[in-house]
């Protein structure tokens, strides 16, 4: 069974990285994919790799800092289709620098995407999933939300706060007929770390250390497994690399070795610190 056909799916982040895979898993599934990006462009070259694959897309401009625009995104998408059956409020940004070196718009800049713009999908779509009935809001947080990341520690705590918020709104939302779920990938070959930003530290050496420390996965594999975790109404969707999950139990069960092996990777980024 395609538990996607002829879903009508809003993608926000959607023109690289995870959100570009996951539109075009969503494509081939049959779905009518909205793919919504602030990168205007990179949106429609993504709509066009769907439709040319056989699948159904548009392209939608929307930065996810702006209510309005979110709102404008899922008003049009209702207009257009006459249902919203799958919001993944994927869109985010990282960073790469000790606390002591930020400035509150590091904070800011962080919280704006990575929080309040899956504030704004899931405010928006849920209104109309509860008024018709059904729907599934997916919200991409990260392994960092389920566990600390130091030397990322803004990211950390937007995701921490989206996993809080899907959790419980899940609770909510099960007896009116809407699903929520959140997706906690580890390491993703994203090109993430090629635009993230790096306050203090060295931006090359920064990115060659976490290469190297943290496997990552394909995108594509990890948009297959987030699928299978909307299509199996998980709660938590994970990306199915073995090592997450051993990262995730290890923090559950031995919190203080955890903790020791994440000094280690403290260490090692400070090494490349730019004293100012």
């Amino acid at each position: 069974m395609n538990h996607f056909k002829d879903k009508v799916a809003i993608v926000t982040g959607a023109a690289s990285g995870i959100g570009k895979a996951l539109c075009e898993e969503l494509g081939q599934r049959d779905a009518m994919v909205v793919v919504a990006d602030l990168n205007a462009e990179g949106a429609r070259q993504v709509a066009s790799i769907v439709t040319e694959n056989g699948g159904r897309a548009s392209a939608a401009y929307v930065d996810v800092t702006q209510a309005a625009d979110v709102q404008r995104l899922v008003d049009e998408t209702i207009s257009q289709h006459d249902r919203l059956d799958l919001m993944f409020n994927n869109a985010g940004v990282t960073i790469c620098g000790e606390v002591r070196d930020l400035e509150l718009a590091h904070w800011k800049r962080m919280l704006d995407v990575n929080l309040w713009g899956v504030v704004h999908g899931t405010h928006a779509a849920y209104r109309v999933m509860v008024e018709q009935g059904f729907g599934h809001i997916i919200n991409t947080a990260s392994l960092d939300g389920l566990m600390p990341m130091p030397m990322a520690t803004p990211y950390t705590a937007a995701k921490h706060a989206v996993v809080g918020l899907s959790t419980a709104l899940r609770l909510e939302a099960e007896k009116l007929g809407v699903r929520v779920s959140v997706a906690c990938p580890g390491a993703v070959q994203t090109g993430v770390l090629d635009t993230a930003m790096y306050v203090g530290v060295k931006r090359e050496d920064s990115i060659e250390e976490m290469v190297t420390g943290f496997k990552m996965m394909n995108a594509v594999d990890c948009a297959r497994s987030i699928l299978r975790g909307v299509a199996r109404n998980k709660a938590i969707i994970l990306d199915g690399a073995v090592h997450n999950r051993l990262f995730w139990w290890l923090y559950r069960i031995s919190p203080n070795l955890f903790n020791r092996i994440m000094q280690v990777g403290v260490s090692e980024i400070r090494k490349h610190r730019i004293e100012f």
